[in-house]
Formats: structure tokens, sequence, C-alpha cells
């Protein structure tokens, strides 16, 4: 089984960089062709279904029995306790706009559970990776979570979610309770990477509700291979999470509790 997941993690690696050229050669280009889903704020272009049906592709190919989860094209059954989780471009919105931090994120899950994770962010030529048990890594050199241990001192991440014009449960409550108390607040616009910055100490936590699982399965991966913490701290606002260092997490995570109490 370690041969296995080794082998696959190879690939997964490989096709993110592959699947990552692929974006750059779209990024801030005129050939975008970017439509609306939900709303305004949901948007796909034509990078983010070139590199979705790129890694869809490899997949099939090599692992036609695993089963796929990608946020444009939906889930895929199997039959071998394998899925890949896949988002082909985490930071749309960015991308779209010419804003460099954006990143192909793939997971892939045994049984259930997430056994490697690649976050490759091409632009920035930052390339997250990690293997359950094995650590996590950042362009080969390992990762670790930032040591500060007071919330003053802390800087932290969190977005928005995509219907906030249409309800006030909306993350403004949970930014009331925490800015005054950090640092600094910082909306990158990029789940995967803003988790994988708390791995690599560049953040001290990333907070954000109504995700999905293609946004975290490969950067919770990494955080915790890494030595942070995470917790869903909503269930029922699909995938709210947490993720802090250790020594930040018991600070921030009671602020965030309290929205789940309404």
């Amino acid at each position: 089984m370690d041969r296995m997941i080794d082998d696959i993690a190879l690939n997964a690696m490989s096709w993110a960089r592959e699947a990552g050229a692929l974006l750059l050669k779209y990024f801030r280009g005129d050939d975008l062709d970017i439509h609306t889903k939900l709303n305004d704020s949901d948007i796909v272009t034509a990078a983010d279904k070139a590199s979705e049906a790129l890694l869809i592709s490899h997949i099939r190919e090599c692992y036609p029995s695993h089963a796929i989860l990608s946020e444009e094209s939906g889930a895929t059954d199997g039959d071998s306790g394998w899925r890949w989780v896949i988002d082909p471009l985490d930071g749309t919105t960015n991308f779209g706009s010419g804003l460099p931090v954006y990143a192909v994120s793939i997971g892939v899950e045994y049984k259930g559970e997430t056994v490697i994770g690649v976050v490759f962010a091409p632009y920035l030529n930052e390339f997250f990776h990690a293997v359950k048990g094995q650590g996590a890594f950042l362009n080969g050199k390992p990762l670790k979570p930032s040591t500060i241990d007071s919330l003053s001192r802390a800087v932290v991440a969190t977005g928005f979610p995509v219907d906030k014009n249409v309800t006030s449960d909306n993350n403004l409550d949970n930014l009331e309770r925490v800015m005054p108390m950090v640092r600094g607040i910082r909306r990158l616009g990029s789940a995967a990477t803003e988790i994988c910055y708390v791995a690599a100490g560049f953040l001290d936590a990333h907070w954000e509700l109504n995700l999905h699982r293609w946004d975290v399965s490969a950067a919770l991966l990494i955080a915790d291979e890494a030595g942070a913490r995470h917790r869903f701290f909503r269930d029922d606002r699909n995938i709210s999470v947490v993720t802090a260092s250790p020594q930040i997490f018991p600070l921030i995570d009671p602020l965030l509790s309290e929205s789940a109490r309404k």
C-alpha cells in the first residue's frame, strides 16, 4: 500500500505541475471566456475547464477504477476505495482579475481519508505537497507552523461565502470578533493557498465558511502533516473550517465557535 501511495503521489505532483503550466498560458490573457455560475461572485473560466479536463484525462487513463470529485464536473463513481478530489483552479476570481494568488489543488483519498495532498501556485512557483505520515513540504523543504503565541501578534486570513449577497450569515460576525484581537487580517482569495500558508508559518490562522471538499482536501492534509491544527466549526454551512498553528488555535477557535450557536 505504501508503494502504491507513493506512486500515486508522484503522478499527482507531476499532473499538478502540468496543470499549473497550462494555467500560466491563460493567465492575464484575452481568452479567459469568463462565465458566472451561482451569481456574479461565482465564476468559471476557460482555464478552469482546460485544467480540469487535463487532470481528469490523466486520472481516467491511469486509474480507471478511481472515483473523482471535481469542482466543475462534480462526482464520478469508482469501486476501488480511491477518490481524487480536485480543484483545477482555486482562486478563479483572482485569476480572472490578473491577481497571482491561485492554485491547482489535488487531494487523493483512500476509504474516506486523505492520504495525498498537492497544492501548486504556478505564478508564485510555490509547490506544496504531503503524504500522510511523511510530513509536508514547500518546494522540497519541510514545513512547520509559526511559533507566535498571542493573537495580538498574529496575522490571519479569511474569506467570504459566495452566497453573501443573499444571506446575512456571511462571516462578518466572525470578522468583527477577530479583527480587534489580531495584528492583521488578510484576504488572499484562495483557501487552499491560505491553509498551506498556515502550514508554512506565513499565516498564523485561516478560517472560512461555506467551502467545499475540493477547496480543502489537499491543503488540510498539508497543514496537518506540518503540525498545524484544524476543526470544522460549523455543520450547517458546507465545510466551515479553522486552521491554525498549535499556539494560536486555542485562542482563535473559541471566537469562531460562537457563530455555530446562533
